[in-house]
């Protein structure tokens, strides 16, 4: 098996939908990947590919991956805006990363330039290095900007039919196409109310979050609102502030008013 696909012509997808954004661009950071300890990329010659409705990914040319570590596979998907993607399996010392990294050998017309690129399934990398500073979670957009403003405008979460929060003393975070989220103090919190759970998530602009569920009126809210106990050095000042979905409480009010609660892929 030769690791190619034949899926030639015009994409499908854009014909469907003219409006989807799909950019495939350079970018002038170095980045190396590592895996049992082993540098299986290094490249400065990386692309970064911004798709609507998924995160931002790094595909890197082939010259620059340890292609001895990787034999490819019959597994393939397809997408109706790239093509037919072939696979690979990594093999470093014992350890096996099934069909972890993809390429579309032969894409449609509109993504010629993929071509012989390949990407990597991010969680299943042990490390990703951008420059000499490790990054978290994936791909850091320098397109996206997160901006974390103080307010002292009145903010007021209500869930279970209680205030769970009131304060006028937050930080509004601003951040691309993402709600306006509010990050209280906890001594504006009931955190009476709340729990940790086990749940954690890690931004590449933020730092590492963990999670808390509440328990209202003898009702159990799963994992509505999160802390940045560990902060990235850019983003100070959210570390050991509370946030709750706004799409996920009974009500948010801001100067008194009620907002509409905003349909986000966490809406429950």
């Amino acid at each position: 098996m030769d690791g190619s696909a034949t899926t030639p012509g015009k994409a499908p997808g854009f014909a469907k939908n003219p409006d989807k954004v799909l950019e495939f661009e350079a970018s002038p950071r170095r980045i190396r990947i590592k895996v049992n300890s082993e540098v299986i990329v290094d490249s400065t010659n990386v692309m970064l590919m911004r798709e609507g409705g998924h995160v931002p990914a790094l595909y890197f040319p082939m010259d620059d991956v340890r292609m001895d570590l990787f034999s490819p596979t019959d597994h393939s998907s397809h997408c109706g805006y790239k093509g037919d993607a072939s696979y690979w399996t990594l093999t470093v010392g014992d350890r096996i990363e099934e069909n972890v990294m993809w390429s579309y050998r032969n894409p449609y017309d509109e993504m010629e330039e993929i071509k012989d690129y390949v990407a990597f399934y991010w969680g299943r990398m042990d490390e990703w290095w951008e420059e000499d500073e490790q990054i978290f979670g994936h791909a850091r957009d320098p397109k996206k900007r997160l901006d974390t403003v103080p307010s002292h405008r009145p903010v007021k979460i209500v869930l279970g039919g209680e205030v769970v929060a009131e304060t006028t003393d937050a930080m509004f975070a601003f951040e691309g196409n993402h709600p306006l989220r509010f990050y209280i103090p906890e001594k504006d919190v009931r955190m009476d109310l709340l729990s940790s759970t086990e749940t954690t998530s890690v931004c590449p602009y933020k730092g590492r979050a963990r999670y808390y569920s509440a328990i209202v009126n003898g009702k159990t809210f799963e994992d509505i609102a999160w802390c940045y106990n560990e902060t990235l050095p850019e983003c100070p000042r959210l570390k050991n502030l509370v946030c709750f979905y706004n799409e996920n409480v009974d009500a948010v009010f801001l100067d008194g008013k009620e907002l509409t609660p905003p349909e986000t892929k966490w809406s429950r």
